[in-house]
């Protein structure tokens, strides 16, 4: 039986730290498990200790090149989704490798936009990405581009429930 606590762990690709958070498991779905953080937990951001200001759910899909945040007011992200490598489960802790790229869509205009496009790149460079990890992760940035703009699920209302879970 699972923990009812999940260890998020990014790393980037050359293995060095990115964020480390334990995060409260509410579900496991067709589309992967679904996570809360509460405000006030204690985190790693880019290797420094951080505590989390505002609370967030996050995705983390089966088998996709991407993790999916969902965020209350006040962030402007209304949903923010790092391309990655698949997550990768050992008992509770869930290791992922940020690749980068992200698609956001912002709260007060809808706005969907691809960032860090630049990182991509000199990253690519500097890693070695191979091809077939560059087309996956710029693939799933395109299917996130639409997806998060023509209003499919989980990106238009199942979230919403999780959310109130973090923010209540």
């Amino acid at each position: 039986m699972p923990s009812d606590t999940v260890r998020v762990v990014y790393t980037k690709y050359d293995g060095s730290a990115h964020r480390d958070y334990p995060a409260r498991r509410f579900d496991s779905d067709d589309l992967g498990v679904w996570v809360g953080v509460p405000r006030g937990t204690e985190s790693v951001y880019h290797g420094r200790a951080s505590v989390e200001q505002i609370p967030f759910v996050l995705l983390i899909p089966h088998h996709t090149w991407w993790t999916g945040m969902f965020n209350p007011q006040p962030r402007t992200s209304e949903v923010y989704c790092d391309i990655t490598t698949p997550a990768r489960w050992e008992g509770d802790t869930v290791h992922i490798i940020d690749l980068d790229l992200d698609v956001v869509r912002r709260r007060s205009t809808g706005l969907v936009e691809l960032r860090d496009e630049d990182e991509f790149e000199e990253h690519r460079t500097q890693f070695g990405y191979p091809d077939d990890l560059v087309r996956s992760a710029r693939a799933a940035a395109q299917e996130l581009l639409v997806a998060l703009g023509d209003g499919s699920e989980p990106f238009a209302t199942k979230y919403h429930d999780y959310l109130k879970r973090v923010t209540d």
